[in-house]
């Protein structure tokens, strides 16, 4: 799905690390030597896990668990990327393709009780309420009111083109056709949700022992900042075909230390949206006569940026911003720093996304020191005399800081100014960069929720129907967006598209695109599993072999 990317985790202390080691080491010993099979699946993630709440998750890391948890109305093939019925059995299009109509599978929740359309209403209602506060609200403005009733301009949030019909059919009425809404609706914010528990118990309903789910995993426990675990959900209606009985999402201070983990088998998989392989590591794990064959490079629908913020000075100039972007030689970071096969990025909708521009079409901006230094002399800071101290900043990861540290360098090197880098822990650093006073400059990834542009201009960068990290307001950016997503004739809205990169990654440079990235994995023998490629995985249908 997608969303922002985290990076690795903080450090935890010595003596929290070796329970983790030891907790992990005994539990499948001794499931094992009663069992005589694997039963536990044991992965690192990249950080701290925010929340659980479908409403408030924004990162990889918490819609990753949820999607173990909680299953929306539709899904995508793991193969071909495409929308797949999910806890709908089907939908249907009205005429003029705004009025979508969905019908429902039986399932139930956790407690027993049946998932009704009155739970996906309840559900939409709820988050787009602003008093919810929810970071991706935005996603639901397709549908009628979604945005007056967000925004605080219409308080009736029953007005909201959400309703259910019957117990077992839901509909969605919208501003505009759209060909992608299907995908639309299985995203978090519009997965079904508990009434009850959620009233019950508040804040808390996200505590293990208050939390009714509807997904093939239930949550066991939860230990901050150390280890969540989900225990296979009876309850679900396809429980019989849930072949891993637990998951072990364990938080590791550092990829060197997830590594050493794999290789004593204290984890089954890293990578793949989990816990990065290191990158120094990277020559020696592609040589390994095991870990070689362990390892594998397949697609991801990501790409990992330097976003700027536009309201702070220096960066709030355009040529300034240009020449950052310029500066930085996207094929060196690739071939000796990444090394995992990416690919040069200058725009931002990765391909074979729809909407996203071919690479060599000459959009955006590529590596060049001479005209970098000409940009930020015609900004008025020449050889970069003048020119003031600004901040890089990442989330706290080896992998991040290696880079920031590199285009730093660069940055140095082609226009002669001072960057200062600096780093804080995931969650902070997600509020950080919301804020108008936050760093000059920061890393940043997208990965699709949906295999269209409008997810990656419209949802990222359009200044007030989305998270627009950057600040940024521009009229005919917005106006493009907004008109691709009512064109049905798909070569328009590529050419819709393609001016819109061109004025984010180009004339205006918002961001730096530095690379496309590619999900690098290693993988045990024994698990037999396929990595989502728009995030999420789907381990209900994983197994272990012997």
């Amino acid at each position: 799905m997608k969303r922002v990317f985290s990076g690795v985790a903080p450090a935890l202390g010595v003596f929290s690390l070796a329970l983790v080691f030891l907790a992990t080491g005994f539990h499948i010993t001794a499931t094992r030597t009663a069992l005589g099979a694997r039963t536990i699946l044991r992965l690192p993630m990249q950080g701290e896990i925010p929340t659980l709440d479908p409403g408030l998750a924004e990162d990889s890391s918490s819609i990753e668990v949820i999607e173990q948890l909680f299953l929306g109305l539709t899904d995508f093939n793991d193969d071909t990327s495409e929308v797949v019925p999910e806890l709908a059995t089907g939908w249907k299009v009205s005429a003029d393709g705004r009025v979508y109509t969905f019908t429902l599978r039986r399932a139930k929740w956790s407690d027993g009780r049946p998932v009704t359309a009155g739970d996906i209403e309840y559900a939409a209602r709820r988050n787009i309420d602003p008093a919810t506060a929810s970071p991706y609200a935005f996603m639901m403005y397709g549908i009628r009111n979604a945005e007056a009733i967000n925004k605080g301009k219409l308080k009736q949030v029953s007005l909201l083109g959400v309703k259910a019909l019957n117990r077992r059919t839901i509909r969605f009425t919208l501003i505009n056709p759209a060909s992608y809404f299907p995908a639309v609706a299985g995203l978090w914010v519009l997965r079904p949700l508990p009434r009850r528990a959620i009233e019950a118990h508040g804040l808390k309903w996200t505590e293990p022992a208050n939390m009714v789910v509807n997904g093939p995993y239930r949550l066991a426990s939860w230990r901050r900042g150390d280890k969540l675990v989900l225990r296979r959900n009876p309850a679900f209606y396809g429980a019989a075909g849930v072949r891993i009985a637990e998951v072990h999402y364990l938080i590791v201070p550092e990829s060197s230390t997830g590594l050493a983990m794999y290789e004593n088998g204290e984890v089954d998989m890293m990578g793949g949206g989990y816990l990065p392989i290191p990158l120094p590591d990277l020559p020696r794990v592609r040589k390994d006569p095991v870990l070689g064959k362990q390892y594998t490079v397949r697609p991801s629908l990501c790409t990992y940026y330097y976003g700027f913020n536009t309201l702070r000075p220096p960066m709030n100039n355009p040529l300034v911003r240009r020449a950052f972007s310029a500066a930085i030689d996207r094929q060196l970071l690739i071939d000796r720093v990444l090394r995992g096969g990416q690919e040069v990025a200058t725009t931002f909708t990765r391909p074979p996304t729809f909407g996203s521009v071919p690479a060599g079409s000459g959009v955006g901006i590529g590596y060049d020191g001479a005209q970098a230094r000409k940009w930020l002399a015609q900004a008025g800071y020449p050889g970069g005399k003048g020119f003031p101290e600004v901040v890089l900043m990442y989330n706290t990861s080896e992998s991040h800081s290696k880079l920031a540290q590199v285009v730093q360098q660069m940055w140095r090197r082609e226009l002669n100014v001072r960057v200062r880098v600096e780093n804080q822990e995931w969650k902070v650093f997600l509020i950080t960069t919301k804020r108008k006073d936050g760093p000059h400059i920061f890393r940043m990834g997208w990965c699709a929720d949906y295999p269209d542009a409008n997810n990656w201009l419209m949802e990222v960068f359009h200044p007030t129907k989305s998270s627009n990290r950057v600040h940024w307001n521009n009229a005919e950016f917005a106006q493009l967006t907004e008109k691709a997503q009512v064109v049905r004739d798909p070569a328009g809205r590529k050419r819709l598209y393609r001016r819109a990169e061109q004025i984010l990654t180009g004339e205006q440079a918002v961001i730096a695109p530095v690379y496309f990235s590619t999900s690098i994995v290693l993988t045990k023998p024994y698990l037999k599993n396929k990595v989502a490629p728009l995030g999420g995985n789907h381990i209900r249908d994983w197994y272990f072999t012997d």
